[in-house]
């Protein structure tokens, strides 16, 4: 016997039974951008290595340890693209959408890292992402940030999620305290991981955000980034802060956010939890305004933030926000004897012409009653919908409820349809 296939370690089948929440939440992410007024937009999956070389800065650990890159057979270095907004950028700068234009998009789909699994932490994960371009106001940072907001609501998880915010500055403020930052870890180099010995000559700011004990405790003392800031960088921060408090949201600055990736400036934002063990992230992102540029095209503010799907997925269940997602099936259909599955099939597509939203399954297979009933209470119906000769003869149906104490009852099939409609 040949040996039976696995999946590639990180990256997982998403099974029947948890499709549901799935698309709970899938649901839910694309109603409230349409809420906002963004559109979708969708990009390839894999894209030229130097997009991400370019935009991500090839000293992060993205580039150097986790991309999946290869040549093709024309000899061009391609990669799996392990994020969106570069992938996004790009498509904007090709087919002229961003000069001298505002856009609000978004998208949704499988990104790729080669990281080592964990829980919440695959090497294909599926992530959300919303960037909007032409304008560079603060007013855009709060509105987004806002849009997180109430997906949270939406989901039910708004009281497990805090959102941190900071201000990197411009890139020019961030090159002066980059100087002052190396000056202050030079001097304590003897206390830093190897880790952050290498990322304070390539990426310094990344020190910042070391999980090491050890390093958060050289840091003390060191300068703060806002330290550098202009008037208009603060007035900038000030009145993204400004509007998240006039729209109720609460907020903790964080000092030592800075994102992983380099093409970061001014607002930057996190919302963390506590729910989901050591991946405390959920949802991230800040301003870009110098990426559409670095990318070959004309200088175009950015805002935009991305989060995983995954995630959201594990938080919801473990907190059992999930309980209630519809199940794949709303009503099962029973029918005895081989000339009533004929009507019961008819029946049903009548149902589903005047109830489109419903989700009818109709059993196939034959077999006795206490066979069909076993396989409607496992498909997750709410309802069985019985036929036999006696119902047939009387254009009436049992209806049967499963989830519930409603006794059983018989209703006549033009009323079906309504009934039908109380299950969605």
């Amino acid at each position: 016997m040949s040996k039976t296939i696995q999946a590639i370690r990180g990256m997982n089948d998403c099974l029947p039974s948890e499709t549901n929440v799935w698309q709970m939440v899938e649901s839910v992410l694309r109603r409230v951008v349409s809420n906002y007024g963004f559109a979708e937009i969708r990009m390839p999956i894999v894209e030229s290595t130097a997009l991400f070389k370019r935009s991500i800065g090839e000293v992060t650990d993205i580039v150097e340890k986790e991309m999946y890159t290869f040549d093709d057979r024309n000899g061009d270095s391609l990669t799996l693209r392990p994020e969106g907004t570069a992938s996004c950028v790009r498509a904007g700068n090709q087919h002229g959408l961003l000069y001298n234009q505002e856009q609000r998009l978004w998208y949704m789909g499988p990104m790729f890292r080669h990281e080592r699994p964990q829980k919440g932490r695959y090497r294909q994960f599926h992530q959300f992402g919303v960037e909007a371009f032409g304008i560079a106001t603060p007013d855009i940072d709060a509105e987004v940030i806002s849009l997180t907001a109430r997906l949270w609501r939406e989901l039910g998880i708004s009281d497990y999620v805090t959102l941190e915010i900071n201000s990197l500055g411009s890139n020019e403020e961030r090159a002066t305290y980059r100087d002052a930052l190396v000056a202050f870890l030079t001097e304590r180099v003897d206390q830093l991981d190897e880790d952050s010995k290498r990322r304070m000559h390539t990426n310094p700011l990344r020190v910042l955000d070391s999980k090491n004990p050890q390093v958060q405790e050289a840091l003390e003392g060191a300068p703060k980034l806002a330290d550098y800031f202009g008037d208009e960088s603060r007035e900038h921060f000030a009145q993204v802060c400004q509007r998240l408090a006039a729209a109720g949201i609460n907020y903790v600055i964080n000092d030592k956010l800075v994102r992983g990736l380099d093409y970061y400036n001014r607002t930057v934002f996190e919302w963390v939890t506590d729910s989901l063990g050591a991946q405390g992230t959920v949802c991230a992102g800040g301003r870009y305004d110098g990426l559409v540029e670095q990318l070959g095209g004309k200088t175009t503010p950015a805002f935009g933030f991305a989060l995983g799907i995954e995630r959201l997925v594990l938080m919801l269940t473990s907190l059992d926000k999930a309980q209630n997602v519809r199940s794949q099936v709303d009503a099962y259909v029973i029918m005895l004897g081989d000339d009533i599955s004929i009507s019961g099939n008819a029946l049903a597509e009548k149902w589903r012409d005047l109830v489109p939203d419903i989700r009818i399954q109709c059993h196939c297979g034959g077999g006795n009653m206490k066979k069909q009933m076993k396989r409607a209470d496992k498909s997750g119906a709410q309802i069985a919908l019985i036929l036999g000769e006696d119902e047939i003869a009387n254009q009436e149906v049992t209806v049967k409820y499963l989830r519930g104490q409603d006794e059983q009852q018989s209703v006549a099939f033009d009323q079906i349809p309504h009934l039908l409609t109380t299950l969605i």
